[in-house]
């Protein structure tokens, strides 16, 4: 008979321990791929959106949390700085370009980002419809945005404040769309963008232009140096000589993925400690069947069944556990994934997805092989030196 099908037709015997030690191997093995599957997105999404940025300056307040807002869009600001400290800043001589960020509203839980199109160009964004925006209350919305709320070009709308509905601005003059952008996978997508002017003359009941330009605000502001000095004196002479915050994206996202880093360590260790328990729980069914069935493995002798063959018999068995405990583990984690994608969607705002394959997945098979393999082994060199006299005289 072949080895596969006598295998697979001994674990049935014992369905309750088959059973047992697939679902604890699929669980390790789940857990484990679910957490590289939800932190190469997160990073994954965070690196692309860093963009070269050398720094970001807000108002006082969490270093951590200007990032989080002004670069990913998943905090709320710190407050707002002077234009003009920010323009003083912008003529530093270590200071090669700045881009300028206005923010406070949004329209059904999408951000409203008063810039220039330079913030287009930093993530390297090309318009799929229409035209970037040109006058006040014109907007050109990312292709998330566009798709989520069905919004063409011509389309009209009023923002609101923060992210709460029910308090758009309605006394306003309307934003109108006059381009939506390509995606690109990066932040670009999930934003409604406008000049400065229009976020100013939102929350300015005299008109956009009442207030001189020295008088106004911005929320946050890009810095790109010339060199690496200016990630040297910079930050400091901003935290010490103004009133505003130099936070490093570089600096700040270290620190996140340490924090986050302590937790993920946590899970995997979780998951293979399971995995031990899992091969252990192999070793102890094979054993058992093995114990059991050692008058019909003296049979197989007598019938002309080398110990290699048997040695190969228990081998396939675990490893076929093994291999379905993979299988099953990876249903259910890009399954999970899928399931989990939509709250992380809405929670950090950019596309996660249960349908990435990791490399790091095509070794985990490797390893759960070996960890089949182990775990027969020892039940595998007992089915070898199977002592047919003693065995049949004992039967």
């Amino acid at each position: 008979m072949n080895l596969l099908r006598l295998s697979w037709k001994n674990l049935m015997a014992d369905k309750l321990s088959t059973l047992l030690s697939l679902l604890l191997f699929a669980l390790g093995v789940g857990l484990i791929s679910l957490i590289l599957l939800i932190n190469h997105q997160i990073e994954d999404k965070f690196e692309k959106n860093l963009a070269g940025i050398d720094l970001v300056v807000g108002a006082k307040g969490s270093p951590l949390q200007i990032i989080l807002c002004s670069i990913f869009h998943i905090d709320f600001p710190t407050g707002n700085i002077p234009l003009k400290q920010a323009n003083g800043l912008k003529r530093h001589p270590l200071v090669k370009k700045a881009i300028d960020l206005s923010l406070g509203d949004s329209y059904k839980g999408f951000r409203i980002v008063g810039t220039t199109p330079d913030y287009i160009q930093l993530y390297e964004g090309e318009v799929a419809e229409g035209k970037l925006w040109e006058k006040t209350f014109d907007v050109t919305v990312g292709s998330t945005v566009a798709k989520n709320l069905e919004l063409k070009l011509g389309d009209t709308f009023h923002g609101s404040h923060g992210y709460a509905e029910g308090m758009e601005h309605d006394e306003m003059d309307p934003f109108r769309v006059t381009g939506i952008l390509a995606s690109n996978g990066t932040v670009l997508d999930q934003l409604i963008f406008t000049n400065k002017e229009s976020v100013w003359a939102v929350h300015d009941s005299h008109g956009a232009d009442s207030i001189s330009i020295d008088d106004r605000e911005i929320t946050s502001m890009f810095l790109f140096f010339k060199n690496r000095m200016g990630n040297v004196q910079l930050p400091r002479m901003i935290n010490e000589n103004t009133d505003m915050q130099a936070a490093s994206p570089a600096f700040e996202m270290a620190r996140l993925y340490n924090m986050m880093g302590q937790g993920e360590n946590l899970m995997k260790l979780l998951a293979i400690i399971i995995m031990i328990v899992s091969a252990l729980s192999i070793f102890i069914s094979l054993f058992k069947s093995l114990r059991s069935r050692k008058y019909e493995l003296a049979l197989m002798r007598v019938s002309g069944a080398s110990p290699t063959w048997l040695f190969l018999l228990i081998i396939f068995e675990g490893i076929i556990i093994a291999v379905l405990g993979y299988i099953i583990g990876m249903i259910i984690s890009h399954g999970g994934m899928q399931l989990l994608s939509g709250y992380l969607t809405e929670e950090y705002r950019y596309e996660f997805s249960g349908g990435i394959f990791l490399p790091e997945e095509g070794m985990m098979f490797i390893g759960a092989v070996l960890i089949g393999l182990i775990a027969a082994i020892i039940p595998a060199i007992l089915a070898f030196n199977t002592n047919i006299s003693e065995t049949l005289s004992e039967g």
